[in-house]
């Protein structure tokens, strides 16, 4: 790898200031070394992928083997590395910065921090304590020194919570915490992420695709675009349909054919 940790940061952080870029999300080593090859600029962690590939649910996985992960990830390529780093793993603001400070010296370009609790119950966490700990998570990347991209996300619109009033006063406030991008993933319509978009300038807005093209989306003032575990899980129902066809049938078609692999990884 000839790219230095402090340059992927400056190339990550230069990524939000214009345009529109699409972030893939590589479950492993493997998947993010073809995304590189693909000519992608920028890598993104996720959680539920990086679950799989663990044998575990999403939201199952503990903080060493995130971080683990993490650092297996972000020098696996020449390209930055977003981190899906849930909800902190914590819930107090201290807690949250200590665990930031741990994901940057995995040498990721930036991380993601959201209001999610992880627990159903639960939902989110009250206003005050979920600005607190954007708060604390830009707080712990400036006492680092490095040029660490903070995301702020406000899970409503996924978690059963779809208002867009509190979801706009919560990334206004995220924002004046410090978070340089901010994210509302389970946008569906134009209109909702044209107005998050307005709301949020001058910051970038990430999406969760919807399925609209790129082109659309940078029509709307998308800066970034994730996929989430939305390639994984094409990988893995793929391999799980072609295993199906041969344990109940007997039958290697699904399993044939498809694009030869070696000369991807050749070299490394």
């Amino acid at each position: 790898m000839s790219v230095s940790t402090k340059d992927k940061r400056a190339a990550f952080r230069r990524l939000h200031e214009d345009a529109c870029f699409v972030l893939p999300n590589p479950w492993d080593v493997g998947s993010a070394v073809i995304l590189q090859h693909l000519g992608f600029k920028a890598l993104a962690s996720t959680s539920a992928g990086m679950a799989w590939a663990m044998g575990q649910a999403d939201g199952a996985v503990s903080l060493d083997e995130v971080l683990l992960h993490l650092s297996a990830i972000a020098h696996a390529t020449d390209l930055p590395l977003n981190a899906d780093f849930e909800n902190g793993f914590a819930d107090t603001p201290d807690a949250v910065a200590h665990n930031v400070a741990l994901a940057i010296d995995t040498g990721i370009s930036g991380l993601s921090i959201e209001d999610y609790t992880g627990d159903a119950a639960k939902g989110l966490y009250d206003f005050d304590l979920a600005v607190a700990r954007i708060a604390a998570a830009r707080a712990a990347i400036d006492r680092s020194g490095a040029e660490v991209v903070l995301t702020a996300r406000s899970e409503g619109f996924l978690r059963g919570a779809p208002d867009m009033d509190a979801t706009l006063r919560r990334l206004a406030a995220f924002a004046a915490a410090g978070a340089d991008c901010l994210y509302a993933p389970g946008l569906r319509e134009e209109g909702q992420i044209r107005t998050i978009v307005q709301a949020a300038a001058p910051k970038p807005v990430n999406i969760l695709s919807p399925g609209l093209p790129v082109a659309t989306l940078a029509g709307l003032g998308v800066r970034r675009i994730s996929l989430g575990g939305a390639l994984a899980s094409v990988a893995y129902r793929a391999a799980l349909a072609a295993a199906q066809q041969i344990a109940e049938h007997g039958t290697f078609a699904p399993a044939a054919g498809g694009p030869a692999l070696n000369p991807i990884f050749a070299g490394r």
